[in-house]
């Protein structure tokens, strides 16, 4: 019976023996499995979704554990269904309405998500580190109503409503379910905004769109039904929520921490023998500068949201064996290529291939594809490509395919590597310079913990590059030793004019380089 579902659901052959192999496809019974399906047939694809079905198949197995300890699916459905009643019935959350939800790693994002989904309103993610006037700015740009927001964050002036006490608003629901709605509402996630106030970029999921991209992500990384999964990067990021949907299809709890901190993050994932972590560059090296602990259990490990540096990657595989996963995508395009443990072995600075489902071109200045080897645009295009941003526009189209803003080549085995960023990219003595392929050198040059090259304006030369450095502690490194080393590896024209050394480079929360803040971290 749950093979004929996922066979109508539209998913091949080769999908349901993937299914098969995850544990997906073992007998539901026929009353469980009726629930599943009116769950989908009121809420669409959406987390509402997600959680219905996970309460009517495995109502007893853990669906979270944070630092309020753990709740069953069948818990946590009830919670949503109790705090979309309240949300209807107080504050009429209604279809076509905008929810804002501002909540850390912990099970009132989850909650309050799900719940809003259910309503069928259009769902804004924020970060909880966006404040003042960029976060107002992003309220009243998106005609937010409602904010749900952690009770710790700071106050925000709005024009709407703050709800923060959702285990008071769970318990003050008395009124009948709310209506399903017609239609499942848009999910508005915002672009990292590392250089001015981020954008939205909507989707409205569809199991067309994510059937084929969802199989090859189970197809390639062995995860199977029921494994805990630690998530480390915040839900509100793509990165996040895709990983939390696919343990919720995948019915895995997830474990969650407010904050990430090595320590932490190592006790959970052996208190709670998790086989899967999903984490960003930034946050693997923070784990490897703790001490190594042996984690028996721990099988694959997903890397995403920044670009993975390959030292980094080798120094992982080194401590923890190969179970690292490098996962390439952005807020507009989704994923689009996955490296796995051996394509790191290969070529331990490679995104990987396209995923199922996906069509990755490198492109020249005419839009046609490179040869091997040949650096141009990333284009992206799949089933989880977004529609435009919610203030209008949309990133740059070319044959169907949208930019990712990356320059990159494919190798000779088809091996995709990205290079840098568009706008990033400067010209000196007439050659291209990426600054990533300079930064990648110098985080591999002893003593240095940590860096950031980037293009600056030049009066002289229009532009050159620049290179921000974090010194180990006890490290005695100069700025000659640094271009020198780049000298011999690269080339002359690669060297960084400037070398400036800082006490951090800072970042968000997803590893990204924060520009806007680099030039207040000079140390001496």
């Amino acid at each position: 019976m749950i093979t004929r579902l996922a066979r109508l659901c539209g998913f091949g052959a080769e999908a349901v023996e993937t299914f098969a192999r995850n544990g997906l496809l073992r007998p539901v019974p026929p009353a469980d499995l009726a629930r599943m399906v009116e769950a989908f047939r009121h809420f669409h694809v959406t987390p509402a979704t997600g959680v219905a079905m996970a309460a009517a198949r495995w109502p007893d197995r853990p669906a979270i554990f944070d630092e309020d300890g753990c709740l069953t699916f069948s818990e946590l459905d009830e919670r949503v269904v109790a705090l979309a009643s309240a949300l209807y019935d107080r504050f009429g959350v209604r279809p076509g309405r905008t929810v804002a939800i501002m909540w850390p790693n912990h099970r009132g994002f989850v909650e309050a998500v799900a719940a809003v989904s259910r309503l069928g309103a259009d769902l804004l993610l924020l970060n909880t580190g966006l404040a003042g006037p960029r976060l107002r700015d992003v309220l009243r740009r998106e005609d937010v109503r409602t904010l749900i927001a952690a009770p710790e964050l700071p106050p925000v002036d709005f024009a709407g409503t703050r709800v923060g006490d959702l285990d008071e608003l769970i318990a003050s629901a008395t009124g009948p379910e709310p209506p399903a709605p017609r239609r499942p509402g848009r999910l508005v996630l915002l672009t990292s905004g590392t250089t001015g106030v981020p954008k939205g970029a909507t989707r409205r999921l569809s199991l067309t769109a994510l059937a084929e991209p969802f199989t090859s992500m189970l197809a390639t990384v062995p995860l199977r039904t029921g494994e805990p999964i630690l998530i480390a990067p915040p839900l509100f990021h793509g990165l996040g929520l895709l990983w939390y949907g696919v343990a919720l299809v995948l019915g895995c709890p997830v474990v969650l921490t407010r904050r990430f901190d090595p320590e932490t993050v190592l006790r959970a994932l052996d208190r709670h023998r998790a086989t899967a972590m999903v984490a960003v560059p930034v946050m693997l090296k923070r784990l490897l500068a703790h001490d190594v602990q042996p984690l028996p259990h721990l099988r694959v490990v997903v890397s995403g949201g920044s670009a993975l540096p390959p030292d980094l990657a080798t120094a992982f595989r080194d401590a923890y064996g190969d179970v690292l996963y490098n996962l390439y995508g952005s807020t507009e395009v989704g994923w689009a290529t996955l490296a796995t443990p051996a394509d790191l072995w290969a070529a331990p600075d490679t995104i990987g291939r396209p995923t199922r489902g996906t069509t990755v071109v490198i492109a020249g200045p005419d839009g046609r594809e490179l040869p091997p080897y040949e650096v141009g645009r990333v284009l992206v295009g799949g089933g989880l490509t977004f529609s435009g941003y919610s203030g209008g526009g949309a990133s740059p189209e070319a044959g169907g395919l949208l930019s990712t803003g990356d320059l990159g080549h494919r190798d000779g085995r088809g091996r995709l590597f990205i290079d840098g960023r568009e706008d990033d990219m400067i010209v000196s003595g007439g050659e291209n310079v990426f600054p990533q392929e300079v930064e990648n050198l110098l985080g591999q040059h002893p003593g240095v913990a940590d860096v950031a090259v980037l293009g600056v304006p030049d009066e002289e030369y229009g532009q050159r590059l620049a290179a921000y450095v974090v010194r180990e502690p006890g490290a005695r490194l100069s700025a000659d030793q640094l271009k020198q080393a780049v000298k011999a590896e690269l080339g002359g024209y690669k060297v960084p004019r400037d070398i400036v050394f800082v006490t951090a480079v800072p970042r968000n929360q997803t590893g990204k380089v924060d520009r806007r803040r680099l030039g207040g971290t000079m140390s001496s």
